[in-house]
């Protein structure tokens, strides 16, 4: 269970779905209900199924390109820590690699719900290394169970508050979309720096053990 709630708690800080609302709605704007839905839903199918390929599969990646799980962790850290400032500097879909003429580019698909919603809009570089590093020390049956639930409850959870974006951009306004931001920013940069901190501590005692 304490596998569940950490994933569940650092995924849900470095995806931010809240902070996608506002990008959300610009996107869908002029859309019916059920075409908000339908975006809604293939957006959490498709964060689904890139963080369990990347849960599953990423370790595989890393032995091919011969990184180590200390290198992969400082980078993860750095990448989710870098996401946490952009939160908190209210910049986070500059970051996210979302500019005018992308969103204009946007603007005249039919789908988006892949792209730029799923990725890299969610799912991006600190999600998909955060569960890579994360399946390096939690490969149990048991934790493997437990994190993939996480991963379905994230997904779940997107779709959830895609679904209601509309209505929570109008209740929550801009300031407090922003204020909500701002505090899983910090958790977010927490999580980072704590990554590097324990990738750091791996580092120095494994060359003190030799």
């Amino acid at each position: 269970m304490e596998v569940f709630i950490f994933l569940l708690a650092a995924l849900f800080s470095v995806l931010n779905p809240i902070g996608t609302v506002p990008i959300f709605v610009g996107l869908t704007q002029g859309y019916s209900k059920k075409e908000r839905s339908r975006v809604a839903i293939l957006t959490a199918i498709n964060v689904f199924i890139i963080l369990i390929i990347s849960f599953f599969v990423g370790q595989y990646v890393l032995t091919f390109f011969g990184i180590t799980i200390p290198a992969l962790r400082i980078a993860g850290g750095i990448i989710i820590a870098s996401s946490g400032f952009s939160l908190l500097n209210g910049k986070f879909s500059k970051n996210k690699g979302i500019n005018k003429k992308v969103e204009e580019e946007i603007q005249r698909r039919n789908d988006i719900a892949l792209t730029p919603l799923a990725m890299p809009m969610l799912a991006g570089p600190g999600s998909i290394s955060l569960l890579i590093a994360y399946y390096q020390e939690h490969h149990s049956t048991s934790d493997i169970l437990f994190s993939s639930l996480s991963i379905l409850t994230v997904a779940f959870s997107i779709f959830l508050i895609l679904r209601s974006a509309h209505y929570l951009a109008k209740m929550l306004g801009s300031s407090g979309i922003i204020a909500i931001s701002r505090i899983i920013g910090f958790l977010t940069i927490a999580i980072g720096i704590q990554y590097i901190i324990s990738s750091i501590i791996s580092i120095a005692n494994e060359h003190f053990m030799k």
